[in-house]
């Protein structure tokens, strides 16, 4: 390593943020990137560790210490090459990743981990300002067509793969705009548009069409799942005019919570408020759900209901409580258990230090309206033993609440997209295709594949990237009977 005693000497360079009263004004980024002096502090803290665990750690396999090296020698094209060699997209990663590179760091057994996801951020922003990221096109044409079902990471990821081999790609999109859970999942605040459509310039320009606007197999798309169709594609069309398929559309479906109440005017899915958002900010419709001056509860503990939290606290909401089903987990892992694993410990996003009141281990029992209306929401603490819960006696209290957003994940995909083209689901309802052994990512019909969370259920960017480039090799090789490309 460029500097041997680099993690002796330097503290982890944490990331600034604009201050809490400026930014929630607005829904624009507010993490800059870190600076040429900063990123070289931070790429000088990696150690050679001998076994680099955040490689393994990272689902996409980047060379992480390999970047960080080359970071620290201020070499950023270089560091790019090896950054692009397994990531496609290391502006949607650098910034919504969890980085489960950094809980497998070796430095963080008794130390703060490297700023991993910092340094791809500002080899990739790098890359972006001086020009460096060029479209890729093919040389050589092979006369082989390919569709992809969906237009996020998994789907984009798969594509550009397969454009740079030398296929035609038609990527066909249900929504307005390409990009799927990056665009209309993830909040602007953490992953502007703007992002997304340079990134889809760049795989136009290497010959890949969008087709919007656009379902296939059927409209029959349920409730929560925003779908602007305006043209009905059937698997058959698809099959005939394609030689090979990848479904990648997602695992949209979302967790509904059943219980008395559910269908008072003021509880709704997380993704309502998500995607109408997103859409606002760019020229769209105002979005029909507006938290102003109300009392706001958001039911599930993870991403998405901190993207609710942040969203409502930005239309000015008069308070909001996120509440989570399981017992509150540990403020610290303990690392010589679960490194280099991703542990479980509890996790303070930026939108909760917005403001939120958290509360957990309690079980939403109805909620209560008036005149269709909501009003409250009824709750029981739960006492978990052995992993299981058990409601407390006398432990019922209310919560008064003009919204609710559910934001408790998603289920499987759209079952009518998987049945329309006959492909056989596992037991979650997820398009099951193997990852190991012959016939990787195929599923049960011929020509027909599948990546991402359609196949393996709802994960992160990181895991739909590494898919959709896995899918892609295996597809290249069944049309070419082999594959150049980097599994």
């Amino acid at each position: 390593m460029g500097k041997p005693t680099g993690f002796l000497e330097i503290e982890r360079v944490k990331d600034s943020y604009e201050p809490v009263a400026q930014r929630l004004k607005h829904y624009r980024e507010f993490v800059p990137a870190l600076d040429d002096a900063a990123a070289k502090l931070q790429g000088a803290r990696c150690m050679d560790c001998g076994i680099p665990f955040c490689n393994n750690g990272c689902p996409v396999n980047n060379v992480i210490p390999d970047f960080n090296d080359l970071v620290y020698q201020q070499d950023w094209q270089n560091a790019l090459t090896v950054l692009h060699s397994t990531n496609n997209f290391p502006e949607f990663t650098g910034r919504v990743c969890p980085a489960p590179c950094e809980a497998a760091c070796t430095l963080g057994i008794n130390a703060d981990p490297v700023g991993i996801k910092s340094i791809e951020r500002a080899i990739i922003d790098k890359a972006w300002e001086n020009g460096w990221v060029m479209p890729q096109p093919a040389k050589v044409k092979t006369g082989k067509k390919v569709a992809i079902v969906g237009s996020g990471p998994a789907g984009l990821a798969a594509a550009q793969q397969l454009a740079r081999v030398g296929h035609s790609v038609t990527v066909f999109e249900k929504n307005d705009a390409a990009g799927g859970l990056l665009r209309y999942g993830i909040p602007d605040f953490k992953l502007e548009a703007e992002v997304i459509d340079r990134r889809l310039e760049q795989m136009q320009f290497e010959g890949i069409a969008f087709k919007t606007n656009t379902v296939i197999g059927s409209a029959d798309i349920p409730k929560g799942i925003v779908n602007d169709a305006k043209t009905v594609v059937t698997p058959a069309e698809l099959e005939a005019a394609f030689d090979a398929v990848i479904l990648a559309g997602g695992a949209e479906v979302p967790r509904d919570l059943p219980v008395p109440g559910r269908e008072l005017k003021g509880v709704h899915f997380a993704l309502e408020l998500l995607i109408a958002q997103n859409k606002q900010n760019v020229g769209g419709a105002a979005n029909p759900i507006n938290a102003k001056d109300k009392h706001v509860v958001v039911i599930g503990g993870g991403d998405t209901g901190s993207d609710c939290v942040g969203t409502s606290n930005r239309h000015g909401a008069a308070s909001v409580t996120q509440l989570e089903l399981m017992p509150m987990p540990p403020e610290q892992e303990n690392k010589s258990i679960v490194w280099p694993y991703w542990p479980v410990k509890l996790r303070t996003s930026s939108s909760h230090e917005e403001g939120v009141e958290r509360d957990f281990a309690v079980q939403t029992q109805e909620f209560v309206g008036e005149n269709g209306v909501l009003k409250a929401v009824k709750l029981v603490r739960l006492d978990w033993v052995d992993g299981k819960p058990t409601p407390v006696a006398g432990s019922e209290f209310e919560l008064k609440a003009d919204l609710v957003f559910l934001a408790m994940g998603f289920t499987n995909p759209v079952a009518s997209l998987l049945d329309s083209f006959g492909v056989e689901k596992d037991a979650r309802g997820n398009a099951k295709a193997t990852t190991d052994g012959v016939g990787c990512y195929q599923t049960s019909v011929d020509k027909v594949f599948a990546a991402g969370d359609v196949r393996r259920g709802q994960s992160l960017v990181v895991w739909a990237i590494r898919e959709g480039r896995q899918a892609a090799r295996e597809v290249d090789a069944f049309l070419m009977g082999s594959s150049t490309l980097p599994r």
